[in-house]
Formats: C-alpha cells, sequence, structure tokens
C-alpha cells in the first residue's frame, strides 16, 4: 500500500510538470522510481539529470547564504575601487552608479534563481548551459562556459588575495606611523608574499576544514553585517565633519590630473566599474547545490537574498564613506597618510584622526574590512574548486583524473583546491613590476564569471517552453524578458571591461586583461577545433537515466 501511493504521488508530480513519464522498463526501473520519491527533491532532479549523488548533503540553507553573501562580500569591490570611482566622474556618479547596477544586477538574479531551480547541479552554469543549448550546441556552449566560470573564479580568488593584502598594508602602515611618520609601507616583494599567503591559507583551510568553513561563512556573514553596520553607523558620527548631500548625490567632476581622462561620458562609464565588480558572485549557492538539503529552492532563495543584502548594505557602505569625506582631493595626494594609494584608509583615518588625534579607531574598522576579503577569499577557493571539480568529472581539464579525485574521508575535491591555488598564485606573480595588477585581475575576472552567467541564460532565453523542466522556484511567463535584459547587461558589462582606465596608456598602466583574456579563449577555441569536439559531450551522467525527461 506504501508503495503504491508513492508511485500514484510520483505520478501527480510528473503530470503536474506537463510531462508524460513513460513506464518503467523493468521491475527493478519501477523499484528505482518508488523509492526515487523518498529522496530529497534536489537529489532526485540529480538523478533525473544522470548524476549519482557523492558529494555530502547537508549544507542548509542559512550556510549557503552564508556562503553565497560572504563571496560577494560587503567590502570585497568597493573598498579597493571606490577611489579610482570617485576620480574618474566624482562621488555622485559613484553613488547612483550603485544603484543602477543593482537595478541590472536583479534581472540576471532572477534568471539564474529559475535555472538553479531546474539545474540543483555542483557544476551549474555550464551544466546548465549544455542541457539549455540542447545536443547540437550543448557541448560547445559548455565548453565555453565552463571554461569562462573556472578562469573568472580563480582570477576572484586572486583579487580576494591582492585586496587582503593591501588592507593588511594599509593596517601595518597606520600602526607603524603613516606613511608621514615612518611607517612601514611593504615593497612589492612583501606585497606579494602576503598575496601568497593568504592563498596558501585558504587552500589548507578549503582541504582540511569543510566544517569549520561552514561556520566561517556563517561568522563572515554577520561579521560584515555587524561590522558594516558599525562602520555605516560610526564613521559619520566620528568624522569631525560630513559633506553637503549636493556633494555627495550631485558631484560630478573629471580629474585628469589622477587618472588622465577628461570625457565626462567615458569617466562616468569607469565609475560604475566598482559597482560592476562587486554585485555578482551571487551563483556560489548554485555550485554548493549537491551539498545543500532542498536545494532546488534554498538555492534560490540564497542567491536572490545575497544579491539583496549586499545591494542594500554596499549602498549604505559607499554613502558613509562618501559622507565623511574630510578633503576630497587630499585623498589622491602621494604624500598624506596613505601615500595616496588606499582612499578608504585615508578617509577612515581623517575621521578618527581628526577628532581623536589617534588612528586607532581606523585601524580597528579597517581590520573588519580586512576580515572580509580574508571570508570571500575562502568562500571563493571554496567555489572554484568545485567548478573544476565538476569540470574535471566530465573530462574538460587536462589531466582530469587528478582533478576530479574526492577525498575518501573528508568527501572535499581537495586535488582541485590545490590546482586553484596554484593558477592563483601564478596569475600573482606581475605584482613584482605591474601597477594596474589589481585592474587586470579584477577584469579577467568579472568578464570571466559573468561571461559564464550569459552563455545559460542566453539558452534559457530561446528554449523552448516546452523543453524547459520548471523547478519548484520560476518566473512564469515574464521569464524571457527577464533573460534578455540580463544578457544585454552582461554583454556591455564585458566590454567595459575592456577598456583602459588609465592616461596615458604605458607598460605599467596598461589594461592587460584583453591580451590574457584573447590568449586564453584564442587557446580554448583552437583546443577546440583541433581535439576537444571530438570527445568533449558536455556533462558526462554517472547513473543510467531510465526516462525521458525535460531538460
Amino acid at each position: 500500500m506504501v508503495a503504491q501511493a508513492q508511485e500514484q504521488e510520483l505520478g501527480k508530480i510528473a503530470l503536474s510538470e506537463g510531462a508524460r513519464a513513460p513506464a518503467p522498463k523493468s521491475a527493478m526501473e519501477q523499484e528505482l522510481l518508488i523509492e526515487d520519491a523518498s529522496l530529497d527533491p534536489a537529489e532526485r532532479r540529480l538523478n533525473q539529470l544522470g548524476y549519482k549523488q557523492e558529494l555530502r548533503r547537508e549544507m542548509t540553507l542559512l550556510k549557503i547564504m552564508a556562503i553565497s553573501f560572504s563571496t560577494m562580500t560587503l567590502f570585497t569591490g568597493i573598498t579597493p575601487l571606490i577611489g579610482p570611482s570617485y576620480a574618474y566622474f566624482g562621488p555622485a556618479a559613484t553613488v547612483w552608479g550603485w544603484v543602477i547596477v543593482t537595478f541590472f544586477t536583479w534581472f540576471i538574479g532572477f534568471a539564474m534563481a529559475e535555472i538553479c531551480s531546474s539545474f540543483p547541479t555542483t557544476g551549474s552554469l555550464y551544466f546548465w548551459a549544455a542541457h539549455l543549448a540542447g545536443p547540437r550546441w550543448g557541448p560547445l556552449s559548455s565548453w565555453y562556459c565552463a571554461w569562462l566560470e573556472a578562469i573568472g573564479l580563480i582570477a576572484a580568488i586572486g583579487t580576494q588575495a591582492y585586496a587582503g593584502a593591501q588592507a593588511l598594508q594599509n593596517i601595518i602602515l597606520l600602526a607603524s606611523g603613516t606613511a608621514k611618520g615612518g611607517g612601514y609601507l611593504a615593497p612589492r616583494g612583501v606585497f606579494l608574499a602576503m598575496y601568497v599567503g593568504f592563498t596558501l591559507v585558504w587552500a589548507v583551510l578549503n582541504t582540511f576544514a569543510l566544517n569549520v568553513i561552514a561556520l566561517i561563512d556563517i561568522v563572515s556573514m554577520w561579521w560584515q553585517v555587524i561590522g558594516g553596520g558599525l562602520i555605516v553607523i560610526l564613521l559619520p558620527l566620528v568624522a569631525p565633519k560630513t559633506q553637503s548631500a549636493s556633494f555627495v548625490f550631485t558631484k560630478l567632476e573629471t580629474f585628469p590630473s589622477i587618472t588622465g581622462i577628461d570625457n565626462r561620458a567615458y569617466g562616468f562609464i569607469l565609475s560604475l566599474l566598482v559597482s560592476q565588480y562587486s554585485l555578482y558572485g551571487y551563483d556560489s549557492a548554485a555550485h554548493l547545490t549537491e551539498e545543500t538539503k532542498g536545494a532546488d529552492i534554498n538555492g534560490p532563495i540564497a542567491i536572490l537574498s545575497s544579491i539583496g543584502l549586499v545591494s542594500v548594505f554596499g549602498w549604505a557602505y559607499i554613502l558613509a564613506l562618501t559622507f565623511s569625506i574630510q578633503d576630497f582631493t587630499y585623498l589622491f595626494d602621494p604624500s598624506n597618510e596613505t601615500a595616496g594609494k588606499y582612499v578608504p584608509a585615508q578617509i577612515l583615518y581623517d575621521a578618527f584622526h581628526g577628532r581623536y588625534h589617534s588612528s586607532i579607531g581606523a585601524i580597528l574598522l579597517l581590520i573588519i574590512i580586512w576580515g572580509s576579503f580574508f571570508f570571500g577569499g575562502l568562500s571563493i577557493t571554496t567555489s572554484a574548486a568545485r567548478v573544476v571539480y565538476a569540470l574535471s568529472r566530465d573530462g574538460g581539464i587536462p589531466y582530469s583524473r587528478v582533478w576530479r579525485v574526492v577525498h575518501p574521508t573528508r568527501k572535499v575535491p581537495a586535488n582541485a583546491v590545490w590546482l586553484c591555488s596554484a593558477l592563483c598564485i601564478l596569475l600573482g606573480l606581475p605584482i613584482l613590476k605591474v601597477d594596474v595588477v589589481f585592474t587586470a585581475i579584477t577584469s579577467v575576472c568579472t568578464i570571466g564569471w559573468v561571461g559564464g552567467y550569459a552563455v545559460p541564460i542566453f539558452a534559457r532565453m530561446v528554449i523552448p517552453e516546452a523543453q524547459f523542466h520548471r523547478g519548484r522556484f520560476h518566473l512564469g511567463p515574464a521569464s524571457r524578458v527577464v533573460c534578455l535584459v540580463s544578457f544585454l547587461w552582461i554583454c556591455y558589462t564585458v566590454a567595459v571591461f575592456l577598456l583602459p582606465t588609465v592616461y596615458p596608456i604605458e607598460l605599467k598602466t596598461f589594461n592587460y586583461a584583453p591580451v590574457a583574456l584573447g590568449a586564453l579563449l584564442a587557446a580554448i577555441t583552437l583546443w577546440w577545433i583541433v581535439d576537444a569536439r571530438k570527445w568533449f559531450k558536455g556533462p558526462v551522467r554517472n547513473i543510467d537515466d531510465f526516462q525521458n525527461h525535460k531538460v
């Protein structure tokens, strides 16, 4: 009786989705169908898609929300890039740019949440691309999507390591006497050592302490919410004076003496980069769906919740910094207390030293910001390793048999973790010679990451609706419009991150992201034409699929 009831219920579910499930081919398959109904909904969908459960499914909604929020991080993009953004077109462009970018980010978030609900797999973006693009274009779509995603995530580890080293450098500088008072400003070699050190620590934690990482990510969420709230409230109160609303919301001005750019339209476009770089990473929840309970609904909730939290707190953080500026032109003065290299640190220093004649408060708030970078890098390393593992599982990386190994007891893709870390370290080596390494890494990161979003979103937009398997979260008739807006915004974002950010263009100021990405994409394309198209078929199932399901 119980088995019969379960079988009837399964039939109701199939009919509600508009799919007509064929009769099982054997008694064994019928038994599997009945047992399938007792599984976690996301695990059942995973089996339908042709994958068996290998990773430990123990993540809760709170944990993946914490990881997704930590990957985006409140301070990660804003802190290192707000100074250049001010210089491109003034404070008002930075403030309103966040609102503009947030508006379009919601479109991408909703589009990805719908797809995530349908495909709760750890391969996420490239898996989505393969199935949505169909048998003809699926392999090529998943090939490019997987590599874009992997490139973006590995570069993202580098952005966190660089920004974390930058924050730590300024903590040490202010604690040792400031640039004016003989404080210690780390030379390039020491800075690179910091960068490498953070990368290695994150690799070790991701190899040996997955449960600890889940706890750390929850701490990270509260660290950023409470710490961010503290900065937003405390900084304007401490500042000896605050800027007028007119300065914050209407001052639009280029500063060619700093950037070499005097064209207002070009300056406005570049001023949005801080927001475009900060408002992504919400797909991290999708990378952990094979480890999450009820991932077909919890994944979408985590994606949208992360966007909501970061968009609100991020704007509040920008406003707090902007209102607390004491002397705008002094922020960029090479002779100031932070050597003109780190605008947020100078804002904090001016506020606390101006009020209390001490830099201790500024140092404490910088530690909060530094912690955000540390937590963000840890979470991104987790996501990057999952993408590399998933791609290796499908044979899409040289020596895949090495990188797809899962540790037998800890159940983590340890080899993939260390591959990501090694590549991240190589990406940071130009620190020894080039001044715009962070600009290049952020460009590679953003283009790769959001470029990977574009492939499944475009495929979802053009696929016949009858061929799409709706998950528990779906957009209904609004889906195509949402996907169209998302795709166009992603194309614009990719284009602007290829632009020069400093003039005149010289070796030390050259944005080498177009060269790096061009070389990588050329190599990937050549590999596909010469060899990969013959054997790479996209995601490879590891269990027999005995039903015909919509994608």
